[in-house]
């Protein structure tokens, strides 16, 4: 490394994180690492603790036992109104878009700036919403309601409310789900998009292959609790364990 350049500090490290729900263990000495700017796709079985694991990074679920520490901070350590700072700068990609039905294109956009008007003080809001719906190609759809928009409309003004906030991390719960293939490689392209443009570091829940190849810089297999194996999108492939081999058949 250059002696002139600055190591930028992990977005996320989480060092043997344990979560369980009763008797029933989900997340177990599960650990991994996301660099600044970085995107991180995580596959893994249905129950095998995807969403868990983004759940317990935006401190919606505390966990059990471990380190967990997000842009700097370790969350289980976080007052309420810490952890609800730190929530200004994570954007959360709900699996099922998560649109106000009430609400058009613009007051969805709006919702989340009404709620942390301190972080964007100075910031026209109306600036603001049209930046993020230019990023993902809907400015025309401003004034439309929920009802109104399909399910590729819907990712996108999700993913619009998602960067809004200019989040130094994104997580996405399942992007392409429920979209058909090229609408998925859209919104997958989409999110590599938003990487550049923000330069925001991100973590990709997904059961596909396509989403997980476009999107991850690394690609990580959780099976049973923990990070299995962690590569390039080609390394991971190439593994002949009959575990991860059983994702790419």
């Amino acid at each position: 490394m250059n002696s002139e350049q600055v190591q930028l500090p992990a977005a996320v490290s989480i060092r043997n994180l344990y979560k369980a729900f009763g008797t029933n263990p989900v997340l177990r000495s599960f650990s991994l690492e996301v660099a600044a700017g970085e995107n991180v796709a995580v596959m893994g079985k249905s129950g095998s603790g995807k969403s868990v694991l983004i759940k317990c990074i935006i401190g919606l679920e505390t966990i059990d036992e471990g380190d967990l520490v997000v842009l700097g901070k370790s969350v289980p350590g976080l007052s309420p109104r810490e952890l609800d700072l730190l929530r200004a700068d994570v954007g959360f990609q709900f699996q099922g878009s998560a649109l106000y039905d009430s609400m058009t294109v613009r007051e969805n956009l709006e919702f989340p700036l009404r709620r942390h008007q301190e972080k964007m003080k100075g910031l026209r809001t109306d600036d603001l919403v049209q930046e993020a719906l230019s990023s993902v190609g809907l400015l025309h759809a401003i004034d439309l309601l929920p009802s109104e928009l399909s399910g590729g409309m819907k990712k996108r003004i999700a993913l619009a409310r998602t960067i809004i906030m200019r989040p130094k991390l994104i997580l996405y719960d399942e992007p392409t789900s429920g979209l058909d293939p090229i609408t998925g490689r859209e919104i997958s392209r989409l999110i590599v998009d938003i990487q550049k443009q923000y330069r925001a570091a991100s973590i990709v829940i997904t059961h596909d292959l396509a989403c997980a190849r476009i999107t991850g810089n690394q690609l990580v297999i959780l099976s049973e609790g923990r990070n299995y194996v962690q590569g390039t999108f080609d390394e991971v492939a190439g593994i002949t364990d009959p575990v991860v081999h059983s994702f790419f058949t």
